[in-house]
């Protein structure tokens, strides 16, 4: 069935930000891409209103239009070079945000999770690429920068340049039903979203920790560049500063500095609130050294275990976890202020 023009930018006008448009013309990569960035952070999708046209012809071709095109190799597309770098990031710090906490996260989780970004970018449109030779340059070039937020920007590099090197027109196949279609986007978005969401919800101090470590290490590695490093900044900044004005509060410096110093004390606000109940939970005063929290930890861990309270064993469960939850927060060393700068 041939697809409309103006269905395509009825659809850019409602819910463009989110896809729908390239979920309407077959394009589920892209319309993934932007469900999972808000339409390229809302520039992507602006700059795509002069792309409509072109975006609807390429889905009313034939089959046969479409299998010609089966052998060839695109054009190189720095735009697509320069997305592919971007998403990868983008999926690597949201992978340090959620999933940092993994074991051999800098061997695994990581490289996975940039390599996803490229691939996914590389997967718009009517192109494609190697799957496993995308992801092998991703994992080989990870344990260079074993333990370093910074690991992102090389993986994602290598990755873009192997994306761009096996890119290939993808094979002509049947149509899928719609329900399939949204049923696998459904999931994809699910396994980008789930990880970040409990981390959030359920750990918001470490989660809110590992948002200022991770930038504050992203953002030391543009500080050799003058002109990048404001600019990064400025956009970085930019939530957290339409934040503040939801909140009724206008006032900015010109200085980012002292933007990222509000930010700082914000995210210090909930890292404290939390170790004080943790003293509280382990009935210790504040200063108390780590020897005094891990006898007041194995001391409290034997009265609360479950197997010794049968007759409470709610309650214990409950005490229990309280005082490991705790125990984790205060045995995590604290790091001076200023320190993520």
């Amino acid at each position: 069935m041939a697809k409309g023009l103006l269905v395509t930018y009825a659809l850019w006008a409602v819910g463009g930000p989110a896809g729908l448009h390239h979920l309407y013309l077959g394009r589920d990569s892209h319309a993934l891409l932007w469900m999972l960035t808000l339409g390229g952070g809302g520039l992507g999708w602006l700059w795509e209103f002069w792309k409509l046209p072109s975006f609807v012809a390429q889905a009313n071709r034939t089959q046969g239009q479409r299998q010609r095109l089966e052998g060839r190799t695109p054009p190189l597309s720095l735009t697509r070079f320069v997305a592919q770098m971007i998403v990868g990031i983008y999926f690597g710090l949201v992978a340090l945000i959620s999933l940092s906490f993994m074991a051999n996260f800098y061997i695994v989780g990581l490289p996975l999770a940039v390599g996803l970004g490229v691939l996914l970018v590389a997967a718009v449109g009517n192109q494609t690429t190697d799957f496993k030779n995308t992801l092998g340059a991703a994992f080989l070039t990870s344990p260079l920068f074993y333990g370093r937020p910074i690991a992102i920007l090389p993986i994602s590099l290598s990755a873009s340049i192997t994306a761009q090197k096996h890119r290939r027109y993808k094979a002509s196949i049947g149509s899928e039903t719609l329900s399939i279609r949204l049923y696998r986007l459904g999931l994809a978005y699910l396994a980008f979203t789930g990880p970040l969401a409990y981390s959030a919800f359920c750990n918001t101090a470490a989660t809110l920790s590992y948002v200022a470590e991770t930038l504050g290490s992203f953002l030391s590695w543009f500080s050799f560049f003058p002109l990048i490093g404001p600019l990064m900044e400025s956009v970085l900044l930019l939530p957290y500063r339409g934040w503040r004005l939801l909140m009724g509060d206008p006032r900015f410096s010109s200085s980012n500095f002292q933007e990222w110093e509000k930010l700082y004390k914000f995210v210090s606000s909930f890292q404290d609130e939390k170790r004080q109940l943790a003293y509280q939970v382990l009935s210790l005063s504040e200063g108390a050294t780590n020897e005094e929290i891990h006898q007041r930890y194995r001391e409290l861990v034997k009265i609360w275990h479950p197997d010794h309270n049968r007759h409470r064993t709610e309650e214990a469960e409950r005490h229990f976890l309280e005082i490991q939850a705790a125990y984790e927060v205060l045995s995590q060393p604290r790091k001076p202020r200023g320190s993520w700068r």
